[in-house]
């Protein structure tokens, strides 16, 4: 058999595959070929609900030979999930490690479905790795930032990264609300503070930080108690405790928006580079 006629042949059934897929979708996966090569297939598994990788969103690809579909593809997988290596060929019963076991019947939507319920199982096999439950969950959140960095990925899945797009926007937005609020909160309470209201009592009846009541005599914030010739700053009291605490909280608050900045920036500029 010609390589010519077993190319015609793999070209032949990957399109059948791809219109079978495109007919009746399989459940959290998605497939398509590159437009330029027919054999370069690339696809998209969401982790399902009550996994450890609900919420992520996993990008790979399949490598067919030229003798498909009388010998399996290669498999890889290109976002970071916790139970399989990047960028390394997968050693499962339905790839290119296993030609014994392969069946000319299985289909694109047999292999992928047969990658999903391997990702789900903790059986090691080459290519694959062992990782904690919180790493996968912290890698799933990561996922769609992650994928939108890969060209091919925004081509060949526009509505999902698409998805992924407002998915950021709106986290940024939140993120910012939150932040913003927590601002005003602390702002209020500082000023608050600072100026004495809402001091707690002390046995005269004198709120805290507003005046020191020694022999019936009331000292204002700022000036100095003297005792036997030592001044004593009002400051070093209640008044002075809250606000070395609003300070702080400033000081959290203010790098906490820079943090946010460097985030929000970094988020609208894969946005718009990917448009």
């Amino acid at each position: 058999m010609s390589s010519k006629k077993v190319n015609s042949t793999a070209t032949a059934r990957l399109k059948q595959d791809y219109m079978r897929i495109m007919k009746d979708p399989v459940p959290y996966i998605q497939a398509a070929p590159l437009p330029s090569n027919i054999l370069e297939w690339h696809y998209i598994v969401e982790g399902p609900e009550n996994s450890a990788y609900e919420g992520g969103i996993y990008h790979g690809k399949l490598m067919f030979p030229r003798e498909f579909p009388f010998k399996p593809p290669s498999i890889y997988m290109l976002t970071p999930n916790g139970r399989f290596k990047c960028n390394t060929r997968l050693c499962l019963s339905i790839s290119d490690f296993h030609p014994d076991t392969w069946n000319p019947a299985w289909s694109v939507s047999t292999i992928l479905t047969g990658l999903l319920s391997f990702m789900l199982e903790k059986s090691p096999t080459l290519g694959s790795i062992e990782t904690s439950l919180y790493t996968k969950r912290q890698l799933a959140a990561q996922s769609g930032a992650f994928n939108l960095n890969n060209k091919t990925f925004c081509d060949l899945f526009p509505e999902v990264s698409q998805k992924i797009r407002d998915q950021l926007r709106k986290q940024a937005e939140e993120l910012k609300k939150a932040l913003e609020s927590s601002n005003n909160s602390n702002s209020s309470q500082t000023s608050n503070n600072v100026n004495g209201d809402g001091g707690a009592l002390d046995h005269n009846g004198v709120a805290g930080g507003d005046r020191l009541v020694r022999a019936g005599v009331g000292v204002p914030i700022g000036a100095r108690l003297v005792r036997a010739g030592v001044g004593v700053p009002i400051g070093a009291g209640d008044g002075g405790r809250w606000h070395m605490r609003g300070t702080v909280t400033n000081m959290l608050v203010i790098v906490g928006f820079a943090a946010f900045a460097f985030v929000v920036k970094h988020v609208l500029t894969n946005v718009v580079d990917m448009k």
